[in-house]
C-alpha cells in the first residue's frame, strides 16, 4: 500500500530539498507539540482542576444544539489525533522524494544507537531502553491516574455519606474502586489500535512500523483486559455484598447500559484466552478467527459507555477502521501471478507482476491469501524482490513450517502442478526509510527461513552500489539451516534479473552452518523447477491501493469522512434528537445514539475511501493499458518472455565470484560471540531473523556492553 519512493524518480536538486526539509521540520514541530499537548490532557483528566473547572468550561463553549455535549470530547481527544494522522500524511508524502541514501550524523546516530540496545531479553520480549523507558512512563500515567481518581473519590466517603446510601464504607469504596478501574482501562484502549494500524500514518512519525508494534498492542491488550476484568470483577462482588444483582441485568435508557458492558467484557474474555503464546502459535487458526470478537467488544463497550464517553477511544479506532476497509478493497483484487520457484528443502518463491509505480523499502511484508487453501486466512511474508532493480516484479518466499504453507508447497511441487493459483494480497508494508548504509559492516545472523528479509536488504545494496554508485557496507552474513537442501536457500540471493556484472565488488562474505549433518547429503547440487502460470484476465499487477500519492489520498480520505460524519452528526441532533432531548442526555436513549454514530462512522468511512479506490483503480488501469499497447504483448504470458529469459541468464552467469563467497561449516553452530567481537570496525550493524532463542543470543551480546560498535536490530515475524 505504502510506495515509499519510485524507483525511477530522478533525484531532486537540492534547493528543492531544503525546501521540503524545512517544510517537514516545521510539520513535525507543530505534530509533537500537538501531542504533547494530547498527552498532558491525559495527564490532566483524573484531576479536580480538569474536572471541575476546565472541562465544564469547555462544555459551556462547545455545547450546541448541532453535537451537544459530544462536540467537547471530539475537541479535547478526537480532533487532535486526527489532525495529527491527516497532517502527518503530508510529511510522508514530502518525505517521500528525496533519496533515501544519505549519511547521518555520526553523534546523533550514536546516541539514537545507545537508546536501542537491548535491555530485556526475556519477559516481555527484546526490549530497547526507548522501549522500557516509554513502556515505564506509560505505567506511571496508569497509576497517576488510578491513585488520583481514588483520592479524589475516597475524599468524597465518609461514615456519615455511607450511612445515608445504607452501605457500609468500604463498599462505598469498592464501588468507587470499580468504576475508576473502568476509567483507567479506558486510556489503555484509546491507544490500543494504533499499533495494529498496517497503513498508518501515525506510526511512522515515531519511527515504527505495524509489524514491529505488534508486542505494543499485545501488551496494550494484556493491561486493558486486565484493567476491564477487575472492573467487572469488582462491581458483582459489590452488588453482591449490598444485595443488588439485579444490576446485573439492566439496561438503562440513558446513561451506562450494564447488560452491555457484560457482554463487552465476555467477548474481551474469549478473545483474552486465545492470545496466549502457546494457544496462538500452536491453534493459530482458533486465535485468528476469535479474534475477530474485537467487532462486538468494541460495539458493546460504545453502547456501555455511550458514545459521548467513546469518543475518548474514537480516534484510534477510527483510523484502524479507514486501514481495514481500505486492506479489505485491496483484497478483492486477484492479483497476477507468474511463476513459482520450487525449492528442495520445502521452500516456493512466488514471483507477481507489480506497478512500476509501486516501490517499498527492504524488509517489507505483504499479506497473502490462497482462496484454493482458505478462503479466510491471512499470513504474512518477507518481500524478497527489490522494487529498484525489479521494478515490474514483486517476489515472496515462503518456507513450509506451518500447515497453511505446507499445503501450498504441496500445491505448487505435486507432479500435476496446476497452471493457475488466485491469490489476493494486502500491502506491501514496510519502514519509510531505512539506514542500512551508515554503518561500515552488516552483519546479518538467520536460521532457517530467517534468511528472506535479508534478501531484500542485499538487494537493495546491490542498487546503492551498482547503479546509485553510493559507498556501500560490507556484508557478513551468518545462515543456520538444518540440513544440505536448506542451503539452495541461498540461490536466492540475487535477483533473477538485473544481477551485477561484478559481483565481488559487493563485499559479501557468507558463513553457512549446517547443523545436523556432518557432510553434504543433497545428491543434486541444482534441482531448483520454475512453474508459470497462465494469466487470468481479471488478475491486474499489484499497484498502490491509493495510487503513487498515497499519503494524500489517505489525509484526504481520514480528513473528508471525519468532517462529512460531522455533517451527519450535526444534521440527526440538530433535527431530530434535540427537539427530543434538548442536550439532556436523559430523554433519547443512548444505545440508540450510540448505534447511529457508529452507523454514520462506518458510511462516512465506506463512501470516501470506496471513492478514492476507484479513482485510483481506473487510473491504475488506464495506465496498465497503456505501457501493454506500447509493448504489444505482455510480457509475463509465456515462458518465452523477459522474466524467462532472465532465469536461464541467470543459470548461465558466471557464478565464480558468488561461489567463492560462501563458506559452508557442517556439523555445528556459529560462534556469534566471537564472530562480533572480533569485529573492529566503528560501526556494526548486527540484524538477527530466525528463532527466539538466536535472536535472543544475539540480544545478549551486543547488549552486554562488551563492544561499543555493534548496533542491534532484530526482525521477528512470530509474536
Amino acid at each position: 500500500m505504502d510506495p515509499q519512493r519510485s524507483p525511477l524518480s530522478s533525484p531532486q536538486p537540492p534547493s528543492s530539498r531544503g525546501g521540503n526539509n524545512t517544510i517537514r521540520a516545521t510539520i513535525m514541530t507543530l505534530l509533537m507539540t500537538v501531542f504533547a499537548g494530547y498527552l498532558f490532557i491525559w495527564i490532566m483528566t483524573p484531576t479536580n482542576l480538569y474536572r471541575q473547572i476546565w472541562l465544564p468550561e469547555i462544555r459551556s463553549q462547545a455545547n450546541s444544539t448541532y453535537f451537544g455535549t459530544q462536540g467537547a470530547t471530539f475537541l479535547i481527544y478526537t480532533f487532535p489525533i486526527l489532525f495529527i494522522a491527516a497532517l502527518g500524511c503530508v510529511y510522508l508524502h514530502l518525505g517521500k522524494k528525496p533519496s533515501d541514501y544519505h549519511i547521518k550524523d555520526p553523534i546523533g546516530s550514536n546516541r539514537t544507537a545507545i537508546l536501542k540496545r537491548p535491555v530485556i531479553i526475556k519477559g516481555l520480549g527484546i526490549v530497547s531502553w526507548i522501549e522500557i523507558t516509554f513502556f515505564l512512563m506509560f505505567i506511571g500515567l496508569l497509576i497517576w491516574s488510578f491513585a488520583t481518581y481514588l483520592s479524589i473519590g475516597f475524599a468524597k466517603i465518609t461514615p456519615m455519606s455511607a450511612a445515608k446510601s445504607g452501605e457500609n464504607v468500604w463498599q462505598e469504596k469498592l464501588e468507587s474502586a470499580a468504576l475508576r478501574l473502568g476509567l483507567v482501562g479506558n486510556i489503555c484502549i484509546a491507544f490500543l489500535f494504533f499499533p495494529v494500524t498496517r497503513g498508518s500514518s501515525v506510526l511512522p512519525l515515531f519511527g515504527l512500523t505495524s509489524e514491529a508494534s505488534v508486542k505494543y498492542h499485545i501488551w496494550l491488550g494484556h493491561i486493558t483486559m486486565t484493567l476491564f476484568t477487575a472492573h467487572g470483577l469488582c462491581y458483582i462482588i459489590y452488588w453482591a455484598a449490598t444485595h443488588s444483582l439485579s444490576e446485573m441485568l439492566k439496561w438503562e435508557n440513558t446513561g451506562v447500559s450494564n447488560v452491555a458492558g457484560e457482554l463487552s467484557l465476555l467477548a474481551g474474555l474469549v478473545l483474552w484466552a486465545t492470545t496466549f503464546p502457546r494457544i496462538r502459535r500452536k491453534i493459530f487458526e482458533l486465535f485468528f478467527y476469535t479474534h475477530h470478537l474485537y467487532i462486538l467488544f468494541v460495539f458493546f463497550f460504545v453502547l456501555h459507555v455511550g458514545i459521548g464517553y467513546a469518543c475518548i477511544m474514537l480516534p484510534g479506532f477510527y483510523l484502524f477502521m479507514v486501514d481495514r476497509y481500505l486492506r479489505f478493497l485491496q483484497s478483492r483484487q486477484g492479483v497476477r501471478l507468474i511463476s513459482a520457484r520450487i525449492l528442495p528443502c520445502e521452500t516456493v518463491e512466488l514471483n507477481f507482476s507489480k506497478s512500476r509505480g509501486l516501490s517499498y523499502t527492504p524488509t517489507s511484508i505483504m499479506f497473502l491469501n490462497v482462496a484454493g487453501i482458505s478462503k479466510l486466512q491471512w499470513h504474512p511474508f518477507t518481500i524478497s524482490s527489490n522494487s529498484s532493480l525489479e521494478p515490474e516484479k514483486l517476489s515472496v518466499i515462503i518456507k513450509g513450517e506451518g500447515s497453511w504453507s505446507k499445503k501450498l508447497y504441496q500445491l505448487l511441487s505435486s507432479p500435476s502442478s496446476i497452471d493457475q493459483l488466485n491469490v489476493s494480497i494486502e500491502g506491501p508494508y514496510g519502514p519509510p526509510s531505512t539506514d542500512f548504509l551508515t554503518h561500515d559492516l552488516l552483519v546479518m545472523v538467520s536460521g532457517g527461513s530467517g534468511i528472506t528479509p535479508f534478501i531484500s536488504i542485499i538487494r537493495e545494496i546491490i542498487y546503492a552500489s551498482e547503479v546509485l554508485k553510493c559507498k556501500t557496507p560490507e556484508i557478513l552474513l551468518i545462515s543456520s539451516f538444518k540440513n544440505s537442501f536448506d542451503l539452495t536457500m541461498l540461490d536466492l540471493l540475487l535477483p533473477i534479473s538485473g544481477a551485477p556484472s561484478e559481483f565481488s565488488k559487493l563485499g559479501l562474505q557468507i558463513e553457512a552452518y549446517v547443523t545436523r549433518e556432518k557432510q553434504n547429503s543433497a545428491q543434486e547440487k541444482n534441482s531448483i523447477r520454475t512453474v508459470w502460470f497462465k494469466p487470468n484476465p481479471s488478475d491486474a499487477p499489484i499497484t498502490p491501493i491509493l495510487g503513487e500519492n498515497n499519503w494524500l489520498w489517505l489525509g484526504a480520505i481520514i480528513s473528508m469522512s471525519f468532517i462529512i460524519y460531522l455533517i451527519f452528526i450535526g444534521i440527526l441532533m440538530q433535527y431530530y434528537i434535540y427537539p427530543i432531548d434538548h442536550n439532556t442526555n436523559k430523554i433519547y436513549s443512548s444505545s440508540s445514539r450510540a448505534v447511529l454514530n457508529i452507523l454514520f462512522i462506518g458510511i462516512c468511512i465506506v463512501i470516501t475511501s470506496t471513492a478514492a479506490f476507484l479513482w485510483n483503480k481506473r487510473k491504475n488501469v488506464k495506465e496498465t493499458t497503456q505501457i501493454q499497447n506500447m509493448e504489444g504483448a505482455t510480457p509475463i504470458a509465456s515462458p518465452n518472455s523477459w522474466l524467462y529469459n532472465a532465469d536461464r541468464e541467470l543459470e548461465s552467469l558466471p557464478q565464480q565470484s558468488f561461489v567463492q563467497s560462501i563458506n559452508v561449516h557442517y556439523g555445528k553452530r556459529p560462534d556469534l560471540k566471537r564472530i562480533l567481537f572480533e569485529r573492529k570496525e566503528s560501526s556494526v550493524g548486527v540484524l538477527v531473523c530466525g528463532p527466539k532463542k538466536m535472536r535472543h543470543e544475539v540480544a545478549r551480546i551486543c547488549s552486554s556492553g562488551l563492544a561499543a560498535n555493534l548496533h542491534f536490530e532484530s526482525i521477528s515475524f512470530s509474536w
